[in-house]
């Protein structure tokens, strides 16, 4: 290590082991700074349904060097099929493979979070300090370090402490006034869930709508496993409730929701109990003003979490990741203008990719009664027949996320 380097070497705590935690660990090591990442699961949560990369993420996997690792992860997912309840399809969008444009409904970069976790952990752990089964559990902060109170009851001093813990960060909540809601929802809710796959799960992904503003999708990703999700327009305490009680009765209730759906629902029902995990959330994305104070930041979903309709939460954790790191990397010495820098290049981004979920698009997605769902499956027939979804997407001048640019730092290459 030079002495350039050690004079700029930093002591951060990165808190969450997941895509933005290991991003920002890839980048802060290059950037001669000493990273501990803890992770509250007792090991690498190589786990989780499908992800894909779209527009800037594809860009900043390719600028860690790690593009062609990640190709030969890849799922293979040809499109997206509206089908009936006998599973016959009334329309398929298939996806944009040009290589130009905007992606459709599937992206030509479709892997397993679980793939994409286990890239990206290589690459990084012979250089970051790994800590499994821990927390940060609260933490104080000094005018030149913060203390980061561990859930094992040891203590330990950074210089810099980002929250990379996800969607329901424990870290965002202690920067946040009390009753703050960072969330802005859009009234629907998800589970998905692995079950057997069977001779008829082919790699086109179809999507099933039930009356009542339901939803069923069908995609696998492998010779064996197939993932079921069930989504569903709901605006309720119980809905919003639900994702925090105990899993038996999250898979009661979505059991319960979907009894009378039809298709193979009996089947997806049925492999709930035997799936290697079960989650459930609410959509909702995290809007806060501020994504740092003092010496602790956020990052990933716990700053910006943009839903999975925006179809860019992975690629905006590995964008925003490279950002921060990027930014602490060229300014060690004045970690406030790194900051304040990190949110004046991003927060643009950031604003593009939120704003691609509009409620009401979501909506007419949704349909509540057999007319309506009639009516969706026609005008999209159409519309494929016509080859409109192909067109509009390869004539597209950009994909998600606009016409921002991921910016250049020399320090972290």
């Amino acid at each position: 290590m030079t002495n350039k380097i050690a004079k700029r070497s930093l002591r951060i705590l990165l808190a969450g082991g997941g895509v933005a935690g290991q991003a920002l660990a890839f980048w802060l090591t290059r950037g001669g700074h000493a990273v501990t990442v803890v992770e509250r699961f007792p090991a690498l949560r190589a786990a989780g349904a499908q992800v894909d990369l779209r527009g800037q993420g594809i860009d900043a996997v390719a600028r860690m060097g790690l593009l062609e690792e990640v190709r030969s992860q890849l799922v293979d997912e040809a499109g997206v099929a509206f089908v009936d309840s006998r599973g016959s399809p009334k329309a398929t969008i298939m996806a944009n493979t040009s290589g130009t444009g905007r992606q459709t409904l599937t992206s030509e970069y479709e892997i397993m979070r679980g793939d994409l976790v286990r890239i990206l952990h290589e690459a990084t752990k012979d250089d970051a300090e790994y800590v499994f089964g821990k927390s940060v559990d609260g933490f104080d902060q000094h005018s030149d370090r913060v203390t980061a109170h561990f859930s094992d009851g040891t203590s330990g001093e950074y210089d810099l402490l980002i929250g990379a813990d996800g969607q329901g960060s424990r870290t965002r909540r202690a920067l946040l006034p009390e009753g703050f809601d960072p969330y802005w929802r859009v009234g629907i809710h998800m589970a998905y869930w692995f079950v057997p796959r069977i001779a008829s799960d082919t790699n086109i992904r179809d999507t099933y709508m039930v009356p009542g503003g339901r939803q069923i999708m069908r995609r696998s990703h492998n010779a064996t496993e197939t993932q079921v999700y069930f989504v569903m327009r709901e605006e309720s305490a119980e809905a919003s409730a639900i994702h925090r009680a105990p899993i038996e009765e999250q898979q009661k209730f979505w059991a319960e929701r979907f009894s009378d759906a039809g298709w193979q629902t009996e089947r997806f029902v049925e492999g709930m109990k035997d799936s290697p995990f079960f989650y459930s959330q609410e959509i909702a994305q995290v809007r806060i003003d501020s994504w740092s104070k003092g010496r602790v930041a956020l990052a990933g979903d716990a700053a910006h979490c943009a839903s999975p309709y925006s179809g860019m939460g992975i690629s905006g954790g590995l964008v925003g990741a490279y950002v921060l790191a990027g930014e602490i990397n060229r300014s060690p010495g004045d970690l406030p203008a790194a900051l304040a820098d990190y949110e004046r290049v991003l927060r643009p981004f950031v604003d593009e990719i939120q704003g691609e979920v509009n409620p009401r698009i979501l909506r007419v997605g949704m349909p509540l009664n057999k007319h309506a769902i009639a009516a969706f499956q026609n005008v999209t027939a159409l519309a494929c027949f016509l080859r409109i979804p192909d067109l509009v997407a390869r004539m597209s001048k950009e994909d998600r996320g606009g016409d921002w640019q991921l910016p250049a730092y020399t320090d972290a290459a």
